[in-house]
C-alpha cells in the first residue's frame, strides 16, 4: 500500500492507499459519513460507509473535529461530482492530533477577525488556492525574466535614500544616522543596470501610510525592472508581456484554484492579448470630466474611482501616460515638449483593482537630477553615489516596479489585497 498525497489522486484510481490529512469539514446523512479532507497539495472528499467498515471506524468519522489530523485508507475513486474530480472510500482511520474549538469555522467572519487568525486561515481552501497563485505568480516571474536575460540583484532594505521623498518612509536611527525603511530599490537597480543592462529585484518595500483599504498595505512585495539603452516605448512592451505571461501561466497552472475562487477565466483570457489600450493622463482627466467626475482637475493625482473609472472604459488593463511633474518623484525623465509632464506610466487593472504598475524612463542630466533633488527638499549629499550614474556614462534607461499582493488580487479576482499575503506582518496589523 502506497502513501500519496491527494493531488496525486487521479494517478491511482482504484488503488488503496495511505494519505495524511486534516478533517477540514464533515457531514453525515444517516449510514454515510463524508470527511473533506485536505493534506496542503489539494482537498477531496473521503467517504465512510456504515456497512463497509467496522463499527469503531464508522463511530470514530462520526466523532472526528474540524482540523483533527489522521492517517486514512482507501480505495481512490472518480467523483464526476466535484470540481477536483476524485473522492476516496474509506476503510480505515487513525487519529493522529485531536483539535478541539477551532475558531475559523464554516460561517461567515470578517476579514479583521481572519486575519488575526491568519496562521490558521491558510487552511482554508480558499486561502489555500490564493497561496497557489501567489506561488505561480512568483514562479512564472522568474521564469519570464531569465529568459529576457535579466540578472537579480537585491537592494539594501534600509536605505540612506528616498526615491520617492521621505512622507511616508519608516525612519530609524542607524547608529546615530537616519536611515529609512525601503519604499524601493529602484535608484540601486538603476546602478545596477549600468553594470549588467537588464536587472530586476524581488523583495519587501514599505510605505509608512495607514490605510485599511482593500488596494493597500504598509509592507508589500515588489517585483522592479531596470534597462539600459531602453526608452520608455520599450519598457512597456516589457510591461505588457510581463503581465500577461502572469496572467496565462496562472491560467495554464492553476486551473484547480481559479475554480475554488470561482475566477471567471474567459475575463482572464482578454488581458493576455495584446498591445494593452494607453491613453494620456490630459485624455484621462477630460474623459473623467466628460463622465460626471467634478471631483478632479488637472494636475491632480487619480483616486480609486477614477482609476476604475479609465479601466472599465477599456475593460483591459490600461497604460495612463505622462502624469504632471509636480505629482511624480523627482528621477523621471522630463517630457521633450513639455515642462509640466515626466515621460511615464501607470498601469491600472480592470474591475477595480487599480494601479499595479508605476513606471518611467528615467532622468539621465546631471544638473537636472541636482535641481529636482533639491526641489523635493532633499539633501543632494546623499544622492552623491546615485548622481554619478549621470556624471559617468549616462544612457537612456528606463524600468517599473509591480506590486505583487495587488497583481495577485487582481488575477485572482478576490476582494481583499490583506488575502494576497501569507501572514499578518505586524506593519500591516498598524491602521486605524
Amino acid at each position: 500500500m502506497e502513501q500519496i498525497s491527494i493531488i496525486d489522486a487521479k494517478d491511482y484510481v482504484g488503488q488503496t492507499v495511505k494519505i495524511g490529512a486534516w478533517v477540514a469539514n464533515k457531514r453525515s446523512s444517516g449510514k454515510i459519513s463524508f470527511l473533506q479532507l485536505r493534506d496542503g497539495t489539494a482537498y477531496f472528499q473521503a467517504v465512510v460507509v456504515k456497512s463497509e467498515v467496522p463499527e469503531e471506524v464508522f463511530q470514530l468519522a462520526k466523532e472526528l473535529t474540524q482540523e483533527t489530523s489522521i492517517w486514512v485508507v482507501g480505495e481512490i475513486r472518480e467523483d464526476t461530482r466535484s470540481k477536483f474530480g476524485y473522492e476516496l472510500g474509506v476503510k480505515e482511520i487513525e487519529v493522529v492530533g485531536e483539535s478541539h474549538d477551532y475558531p475559523i469555522t464554516p460561517k461567515e467572519h470578517g476579514v479583521d477577525f481572519l486575519m488575526d487568525h491568519r496562521h490558521l486561515w491558510l487552511r482554508s481552501s480558499h486561502q489555500h488556492a490564493l497561496m497557489l497563485i501567489r506561488n505561480e505568480v512568483i514562479r512564472a516571474t522568474y521564469e519570464f525574466l531569465n529568459a529576457q536575460g535579466f540578472v537579480k540583484m537585491d537592494p539594501p532594505i534600509l536605505t540612506g535614500s528616498a526615491p520617492e521623498g521621505t512622507t511616508d518612509l519608516f525612519e530609524t536611527n542607524y547608529f546615530d544616522q537616519t536611515a529609512y525603511l525601503s519604499q524601493s530599490g529602484q535608484l540601486y537597480l538603476e546602478a545596477a543596470a549600468m553594470a549588467f543592462s537588464k536587472v530586476f529585484s524581488f523583495g519587501p518595500t514599505f510605505r509608512a501610510e495607514k490605510s485599511k483599504t482593500r488596494r493597500h498595505l504598509i509592507e508589500f512585495w515588489m517585483i522592479e525592472l531596470e534597462m539600459a539603452f531602453m526608452h520608455q516605448e520599450d519598457s512597456l512592451e516589457i510591461q505588457e508581456q510581463y503581465v500577461a505571461y502572469l496572467v496565462q501561466s496562472v491560467l495554464d497552472n492553476c486551473d484547480y484554484a481559479l475554480d475554488v475562487l470561482g475566477r471567471d477565466k474567459e475575463i482572464l483570457k482578454k488581458y493576455t492579448k495584446l498591445p494593452y489600450p494607453r491613453i494620456s493622463y490630459d485624455d484621462a482627466v477630460e474623459l473623467l470630466i466628460k463622465n460626471g467626475f467634478d471631483d478632479i482637475t488637472w494636475g491632480d493625482d487619480f483616486g480609486s474611482p477614477h482609476e476604475t473609472f479609465i479601466a472599465n472604459s477599456y475593460d483591459h488593463p490600461v497604460f495612463i501616460l505622462n502624469y504632471p511633474k509636480a505629482i511624480k518623484p523627482f528621477y523621471m525623465k522630463p517630457h521633450p515638449t513639455r515642462d509640466d509632464v515626466v515621460i511615464c506610466a501607470d498601469l491600472i487593472a480592470p474591475e477595480g483593482y487599480g494601479e499595479i504598475i508605476g513606471g518611467s524612463e528615467r532622468a539621465t542630466d546631471y544638473d537636472y537630477l541636482v535641481e529636482q533633488i533639491r526641489a523635493a527638499g532633499q539633501d543632494e549629499k546623499d544622492y552623491e553615489w546615485y548622481l554619478d550614474l549621470s556624471r559617468y556614462g549616462a544612457v537612456p534607461h528606463a524600468g517599473f516596479g509591480l506590486g505583487l499582493e495587488r497583481t495577485i488580487t487582481f488575477i485572482a479576482g478576490i476582494d481583499h489585497v490583506r488575502e494576497a499575503i501569507p501572514f499578518p506582518r505586524l506593519l500591516n496589523r498598524i491602521y486605524p
